[in-house]
């Protein structure tokens, strides 16, 4: 009856409602060359200013998010407010020079086909912040999977605080070891469903975007609200009493954490009403499954510069109990005179890499030595055997492990693992409006709303 299909779609709305993944209203740029317009994360090439150069020469004049983001590499330099205030005043240009043409309220599943050949697939929408805590302990539905480092969200807080838009490098994992939800969007989709389509710069590899219909969405919603079951849960995780966590951070963990504390400090501002209906409670994200075959983790390794070596090594071994055996947790150790594998028995961490950053954080305190996270066994250990240095070695952590370690023992210590190569993290394409602002003199696209 009428009656009964008006309380199903109700409900249906509420199911949808209550989801932390949200259809967004989605800026796509239109008349541009894709291949200038997408750059890669700001987090990549920190200390390679000749790649940022290189992607400077590329995208010359032509619109791109180079002019919408800050590389982290300028972070520390005297005319940075100079930059953000461009980034967004060019914002604003783009917007007024009618540069995007908005697809309102949909997701759009991606193809990322790597320099390997894999094909990463994602899916593109916004969560809802109200449901993201990066604080420690933290039981929301959206967590941290690494520690937040409280002092890297103000210079980021400044792009962002008076942008119009943001652009995503945000990665977010399920695990949806099914593979129904995102890997089944291939078979719903068309050639005419496509909205972008083009070779990546710099070793990028391709990526292709589809525009998803209702019916495929309401699909999607369906198998997000299938593992927030709370029933699934616990017996999936074999846990009880804790919160259910339906989205685990992969990259951009620092971005989201921005996002979050912009909005907070917006909701002092704002009454209840609001803030929640304001669009920057949102931000734009893409989720990815981790059960992937394309997302391969890989360890972050430590080495300690210009450092008595002698003496790290003495410390350590009143810190832990370290023996070659094989009893414990297990970690490399390289500095010019010896390579050895040790393990740890007495370990103050459920993995070896927090907890020898818990030994590095309290060593440094009082000694000499300047901490860096290296990519790379051979790289690192080619750090290690320079005089004054010492390089401790990983394994990569299980990628199957996250979600469980996380429930459990809540995030992992920073700089624990990375989702694969620089040159394969997401490039900024997609955007979204994060102030209400209305340019009334523009000409829009029939099916875009301000």
């Amino acid at each position: 009856s009428s009656a009964a299909s008006d309380v199903y779609k109700r409900q249906e709305k509420e199911s949808a409602e209550m989801l932390p993944f949200k259809r967004a209203n989605i800026l796509l740029p239109k008349d541009v060359d894709m291949t200038k317009w997408s750059v890669v994360a700001c987090d990549q090439y920190t200390s390679e200013p000749e790649y940022w150069k290189e992607v400077e020469s590329i995208v010359g004049s032509s619109p791109s998010t180079l002019n919408l983001i800050l590389p982290e590499l300028y972070l520390e330099e005297e005319n940075v407010e100079e930059r953000i205030k461009k980034i967004n005043l060019t914002m604003e240009d783009y917007l007024k020079e009618n540069v995007f043409q908005e697809y309102p309220n949909t997701m759009i599943y991606l193809e990322r086909k790597q320099s390997d050949g894999k094909v990463r697939e994602g899916l593109m929408g916004m969560v809802d912040l109200e449901d993201y805590s990066y604080e420690k302990g933290s039981q929301t539905l959206i967590r941290a999977t690494e520690k937040t480092v409280i002092e890297r969200i103000p210079p980021r807080l400044k792009v962002r605080e008076n942008a119009p838009l943001e652009l995503p490098h945000i990665m977010i994992l399920i695990d949806d070891e099914k593979k129904n939800i995102i890997e089944s969007l291939k078979n719903k989709v068309t050639a005419k469903d496509i909205v972008y389509d083009f070779d990546l710069m710099e070793n990028g590899g391709h990526i292709k975007g589809y525009n998803l219909s209702d019916e495929v969405i309401k699909d999607i919603e369906k198998g997000l609200e299938g593992l927030m079951d709370k029933d699934y849960f616990e017996k999936k995780y074999n846990v009880k009493d804790k919160g259910i966590l339906l989205f685990a951070m992969g990259d951009g963990n620092h971005s989201l954490a921005t996002a979050k504390a912009n909005y907070e400090n917006l909701k002092k501002t704002m009454s209840k009403e609001e803030y929640l209906n304001n669009p920057a409670r949102y931000a734009l994200v893409e989720i990815v499954n981790l059960h992937s075959e394309a997302l391969e983790f890989e360890p972050i390794h430590r080495v300690i510069f210009n450092t008595d070596v002698n003496n790290l090594i003495e410390e350590l071994n009143k810190y832990y109990d370290i023996n070659e055996e094989g009893k414990g947790e297990y970690f490399e150790l390289v500095t010019k005179d010896f390579d050895k594998k040790l393990y740890i028995s007495n370990p103050k961490s459920n993995i070896a890499v927090g907890s020898i950053q818990m030994f590095l954080d309290e060593y440094l305190k009082d000694h000499e030595g300047k901490l860096d996270y290296i990519h790379g066994d051979e790289t690192t250990r080619g750090m290690g055997k320079e005089e004054n240095n010492v390089a401790i070695l990983f394994e990569a952590m299980p990628k199957e492990e996250l979600f469980r370690t996380v429930i459990l023992d809540g995030a992992l210590p920073r700089k624990t693992f990375s989702m694969g190569h620089s040159y394969d993290k997401r490039f900024y394409l997609e955007a979204r409006k994060i102030k209400s602002v209305s340019y009334t003199h523009l000409t829009l696209p029939t099916n875009s709303r301000v």
